[in-house]
């Protein structure tokens, strides 16, 4: 799997998460991965969900400082800016898909960045968005 990967909000917040057991091991395995083969992608959004996740309503819950540090980590991927060409396409996919206005943000910044898959627990796992496939990590193993 050489293609970028979408990542969304969960799966970082799992990574850092040491209490999520099992979900945790997963979620580390993938970012693990996602980082040797670099093609981890985000954007703003994810950032800012996970920012607010970590900070106010994970527990026990990061300070701001190692939330800070911990998005500024994932700047390397590159996060993309939600645009007017991604909202167009986000409208476009929550009538289509019938999806939540923030899953269609998430599959409209994935397609934008030419990502073949969406790692997403919030998703249907094997569901499909024209070329973009959700996965969800703690079913799958990464590739190795």
């Amino acid at each position: 799997m050489t293609a970028p990967i979408f990542v969304d909000t969960n799966v970082l917040v799992y990574a850092v998460d040491a209490g999520a057991g099992v979900k945790h091991t997963a979620a580390r395995d993938w970012m693990t991965v996602l980082w040797e083969r670099q093609t981890g992608r985000i954007s703003v959004q994810v950032l800012q969900e996970f920012y607010v996740t970590v900070t106010r309503k994970l527990r026990p819950g990061m300070s701001p400082t190692e939330a800070q540090r911990d998005v500024r980590a994932l700047m390397p991927w590159a996060p993309i800016e939600i645009n007017s060409q991604i909202l167009e396409r986000a409208w476009f996919i929550e009538s289509r898909y019938g999806l939540s206005w923030w899953d269609a943000l998430i599959v409209a910044s994935a397609q934008t960045l030419g990502c073949r898959t969406l790692l997403t627990e919030d998703l249907q796992h094997g569901q499909q968005f024209d070329e973009l496939t959700v996965v969800n990590p703690f079913k799958v193993a990464p590739p190795v």
